[in-house]
């Protein structure tokens, strides 16, 4: 069971920080970092309520067990789906009043505004208690990794390196995006079933190729077959119990045309640029304008349409954002995805990316694969 129990403690220090009486979380990634329940909701609400001496979980009879299993909470309010016992709930809404109507009158009740449906945020006001927004502390506990948290993503990034090396090394014309893909995928169902004990596996992949699919920086692979010259993105993040590193790089099927290699290049030199300039201590928006400073100076800036990075661990994108208007001062424990991409109509699109974590006295980087254009040419 992950150890939530200091988690908790700080949020509750926000609590008594801002005057704040309960938390109530909905976004499914805080839940998973507060509780450890990490359930596949589908239609089904599951809420998480966090008061100084107490905390709560309203959540669907069939995930019960899974709750019991996962969480140490002091108290599961259970709502089902099929007739029973009288009494039993049948409402998540009946339950969610049940537990507003237990605060003390007049209590100040957190959300998370980005996250928290209006009509959930009605019925804590139709009580009379006040809400404030706690989405922001959430954002900055979570920001700064543990020891065990950097320990799982760093497990994370050797699967998705090894995944990534797999496909790209068994990638040939004549095959599909998505069969190439499946060449790592099979190598993660093998590394993490032989491995990996009583341990989940989730993963994103994509695999865009030509020049035309290269130049939509997010697309699924699809049925399309790899041709002699073509350029190829391959994107992966793997996520081992629930946290996540990501690799991508950019591979050709058959040698480029001069001025993919250009692009190339000034792509390479901008991941470059941004890697050795990423550390604690620095600002956001200067790592962003480390790499683009390398691209602009190329004459290629109109060609880039993202930011330079974003944080990663529980959730696929997170805070900070590596982006010109964020001033934050990185600190050690933050963990990013450094990814500049360049994308030019005719040519194709270039982007690699590696997860790094910061630290005291530097910076590691804990995904691997060449990134130079000699490693990334298949014959």
């Amino acid at each position: 069971m992950m150890d939530t129990r200091q988690r908790i403690e700080s949020l509750r220090e926000v609590l008594e920080a801002r005057g704040i009486d309960a938390a109530v979380v909905f976004n499914f990634e805080n839940q998973f970092y507060y509780s450890g329940l990490r359930a596949i909701t589908y239609s089904r609400p599951i809420i998480l309520i966090v008061e100084r001496q107490r905390q709560s979980l309203i959540i669907p009879s069939l995930e019960e067990n899974h709750a019991k299993e996962k969480t140490d909470v002091d108290h599961l309010y259970v709502y089902h789906e099929v007739a029973g016992k009288s009494g039993d709930a049948t409402d998540y809404r009946e339950l969610f009043d049940e537990v507003l109507s237990k605060l003390d009158p007049g209590a100040t009740v957190g959300i998370e505004y980005g996250a928290l449906p209006a009509d959930y945020m009605m019925r804590i006001q139709d009580q009379g208690f006040p809400v404030a927004d706690i989405g922001g502390e959430i954002v900055r506990l979570r920001a700064i990794k543990t020891e065990e948290e950097i320990n799982m993503i760093s497990e994370s990034g050797k699967l998705v390196s090894g995944a990534l090396r797999r496909t790209i090394e068994q990638s040939a014309a004549g095959h599909s995006e998505l069969e190439i893909d499946d060449y790592g995928n099979q190598f993660l169902f093998d590394e993490v079933s032989r491995n990996y004990t009583d341990s989940t596996l989730d993963y994103f992949v994509m695999s865009p190729s030509g020049v035309r699919r290269t130049n939509m920086p997010h697309v699924f692979s699809n049925t399309r077959k790899l041709e002699a010259g073509d350029v190829i993105i391959h994107s992966r993040q793997v996520g081992l119990s629930g946290y996540r590193a990501e690799c991508e790089r950019t591979f050709f099927v058959g040698g480029p045309t001069e001025r993919q290699r250009e692009v190339f290049e000034v792509m390479l030199r901008a991941h470059i640029a941004a890697l050795d300039f990423i550390k604690a201590g620095v600002r956001a928006s200067e790592v962003n304008e480390a790499a683009l400073s390398v691209i602009r100076e190329a004459g290629l800036g109109e060609y880039v349409s993202h930011r330079t990075g974003h944080g990663i661990g529980i959730g696929q994108h997170e805070e900070p954002s590596l982006r010109f208007d964020n001033d934050l001062v990185l600190a050690p424990g933050m963990v990013f995805c450094v990814e500049p991409g360049i994308y030019v109509p005719g040519v194709g699109g270039f982007r690699h990316s590696d997860t790094v974590v910061l630290r005291e006295d530097g910076t590691d980087i804990i995904t691997e694969y060449p990134r130079d254009l000699e490693h990334l040419i298949i014959k």
